[in-house]
């Protein structure tokens, strides 16, 4: 399969009254055509903010410093972030559903006018022919009576019905890659398993490629082909979704799975939690930023700056000297 998006040697950092916060270090990626990949993290380990340097919508204080976002063999950080190259990629080519429906929609206008006015700019759609296709995005995601649902504003739709209208506006121009960040935040389980199983089946039919930006790695084991664990503005760990699951080799990765509960735990198990708190991403230490918070910790660790990435198997990579022995199951 071919490579759709890669990314080499990411940094975006923002310039604050406490400091320079690095954001996003030195990460590198990639995603395949009609892959679906998940990046997993607490908040603040700069997951959003790699996806929002991808989308080329980092504003001031905050800055891509360096790297490379290579989409379909085009280098992206060679124009202009508002510059019209970008704008005719953005929407059309990749699309991305926000967290937070009611924010990200615009609440002035109404939901038929925020998916016309995507399909005007992008596919040149006449008005007529803008909304006949608006109603049928919105029809494909489940919003009943879609046709008379267009003149309706955001804080008349639901949370879900919100978050399904962001769906339809991601992939109405029919995208290469879908970027959904934190697709599911606040809403109820079951309208979250919904969600995503109408997101899986919609990108199959578009044939597009998806990335899902968690906090949850049971959300993406369902769904994603492949992982990268972040931490602290970098890549802690990634691989294929057998490989997280069954032989997790970063101490980081395997407390996100002692966080999640598993169908064969035995009776009265309880969920553990990582101890201490993500650290300040504009005071980090020199030695790895996982440290404070790890049980598996040696002298090394203590002394050595964080380690590179390096392979315990093929396509499987970590960011640790010790490399503890993952579970299994």
């Amino acid at each position: 399969m071919a490579i759709l998006l890669e990314v080499r040697n990411l940094r975006t950092q923002f310039l604050t009254d406490d400091g320079l916060i690095k954001a996003v270090d030195d990460v590198s990626y990639h995603i395949d055509e009609k892959e679906i990949i998940g990046v997993v993290g607490e908040s603040g380990c700069g997951k959003s903010v790699t996806q929002l340097s991808v989308m080329r919508l980092i504003t001031p204080p905050g800055k891509i410093t360096s790297g490379q976002i290579i989409f379909e063999g085009d280098d992206l950080m060679k124009y202009e972030a508002n510059g019209p190259e970008m704008r005719s990629i953005r929407g059309a080519k990749i699309a991305m559903i926000f967290q937070e429906p009611m924010t990200s929609l615009n609440p002035v206008l109404t939901i038929g006018r925020q998916l016309t006015e995507t399909l005007e700019l992008h596919l040149k759609m006449g008005k007529s022919a803008a909304n006949r296709r608006a109603a049928e995005l919105l029809d494909m995601v489940g919003i009943p009576c879609a046709d008379t649902r267009l003149g309706d504003y955001p804080h008349q739709f639901s949370g879900g019905m919100r978050q399904r209208a962001m769906i339809a506006m991601a992939l109405s121009c029919n995208p290469r890659l879908v970027i959904a960040d934190e697709p599911t935040t606040a809403l109820d389980v079951t309208t979250q398993a919904q969600l995503l199983e109408l997101m899986k089946a919609l990108v199959e039919e578009f044939h597009s490629a998806l990335v899902i930006v968690t906090h949850n790695l049971g959300v993406v084991a369902r769904y994603a082909q492949r992982i990268y664990i972040m931490y602290a503005g970098r890549i802690v760990e990634s691989g294929t979704c057998k490989d997280i699951f069954r032989s997790p080799r970063h101490p980081y990765t395997m407390g996100l799975l002692n966080c999640v509960p598993r169908i064969d735990d035995r009776e009265g198990r309880e969920l553990e939690a990582i101890k201490g708190l993500p650290p300040n991403l504009g005071r980090l230490p020199g030695q790895c930023a996982f440290l404070p918070r790890c049980e598996h910790a040696v002298d090394r660790c203590r002394v050595e700056p964080w380690p590179e990435l390096q392979a315990v198997a093929d396509g499987h990579h970590t960011r640790c000297f010790v490399n503890p022995p993952g579970m299994t199951g």
